[in-house]
């Protein structure tokens, strides 16, 4: 009897190398939310899918359930994030969103708004004119609101800060980076979204240290 096999649009947050040729995807997918999927041989020589199960990479996978987990049967590739590759300090980042990411999102679960956030960040990235800083705070507070957990900032914020939030949070996902702010405002923001992050995503990130031990960011 033929598997059964699910489609769905999906980015690969992490990859492990697994057994002699084959590697373990942690997969954030619209339809399935996260999920555990092997790519069975994925690491022989001349394999077709090896350069798509790396981390970052988004598209359409087609999949067929195990007994534990998903196995991949194939999958179409629309952005690999090739210059965010080329660029330390943005993988870092990146690699940050997509460590945050599978910390918060769960199997079974509607994360279509994550996986959006995730891809419009990652973008946002790659444009010179908004600081990898920015992106950061927008992502780190939008992430907290898709998720139900944010109330109370807990402290006082300038008006154009306030006003900040209140876009961020009505804000559609691919309208989310397209306001700038002065200095002191962004500096509050990423206050802000530092301290939300910590307490409603509680622990230690070691992509966090990494980016301040290269000197990226202060703060983990």
């Amino acid at each position: 009897m033929a598997k059964e096999t699910a489609d769905t649009a999906g980015m690969v947050l992490k990859a492990f190398d697994y057994a002699e040729y084959d590697r373990r995807l942690i997969l954030l997918t619209s339809e399935l939310g996260k999920i555990t999927v092997f790519a069975r041989g994925v690491r022989r020589v001349g394999n077709r899918h090896m350069a798509a199960c790396l981390p970052l990479v988004f598209g359409g996978f087609r999949l067929f359930e195990g007994k534990t987990a998903y196995n991949l049967y194939d999958v179409e590739v629309t952005n690999y994030f090739e210059e965010i590759r080329n660029d330390m300090e943005a993988v870092c980042y990146a690699s940050y969103f997509a460590d945050l990411t599978e910390r918060v999102t769960r199997e079974n679960n509607d994360e279509s708004e994550v996986l959006k956030l995730l891809y419009r960040s990652l973008q946002a990235l790659l444009s010179p004119a908004i600081p990898d800083s920015f992106v950061r705070a927008v992502f780190e507070l939008k992430l907290v609101m898709l998720n139900g957990e944010f109330g109370e900032t807990g402290m006082p914020l300038l008006k154009g800060t306030e006003r900040a939030v209140a876009y961020i949070e009505s804000a559609p996902i691919q309208d989310l980076f397209s306001f700038r702010l002065k200095e002191e405002n962004e500096k509050e923001l990423e206050a802000l979204s530092e301290r939300c992050r910590k307490k409603c995503v509680p622990g230690d990130f070691k992509t966090l240290e990494v980016m301040r031990d290269m000197g990226y960011t202060n703060t983990v």
